[in-house]
């Protein structure tokens, strides 16, 4: 079956493709029993049903977003949304500090709010209570 993440990088520019090889790599390490896949055009890893991370091109970069990033207690992520979404933005691939990358990481797995049933909820998040593993 082809990689639908390798194909949407295929479609990258070189720079913007090494920052995203960067981050896809580091991710796969960090959360190897997510599920990952283009979700809305965008590479998204998924941990029971959950969205936990993704990154898109944007004009200024490749901006990481992390679901429930606004809770971290890892600084250096910015608010977006209405919701607990934050994200960091790198213009090139030197701009990723990977000590605090696996900070982010490491909390991506801690810190999760439900957005799985946010339409079931009718617009309300709940945190999760997350047993040790995650599938």
């Amino acid at each position: 079956m082809p990689d639908p993440i390798a194909g949407h990088h295929a479609e990258l520019a070189p720079a913007d493709l090494a920052i995203c090889a960067c981050l896809r790599r580091e991710i796969d390490a960090a959360l190897p029993v997510a599920e990952s896949k283009v979700w809305h055009g965008h590479p998204v890893w998924f941990l029971s049903g959950n969205p936990i991370v993704g990154y898109a091109k944007r004009k200024s970069g490749v901006s990481l977003l992390f679901w429930s990033g606004q809770d971290f207690d890892a600084a250096g992520l910015k608010p977006e949304g209405k919701f607990e979404a934050a994200e960091a933005r790198f213009p090139t691939e030197a701009d990723i500090g990977l000590v605090q990358l696996r900070r982010w990481l490491g909390q991506s797995r801690q810190v999760q709010w439900d957005y799985k049933n946010i339409v079931k909820r009718k617009g309300a998040l709940e945190r999760l209570e997350l047993t040790e593993t995650v599938a």
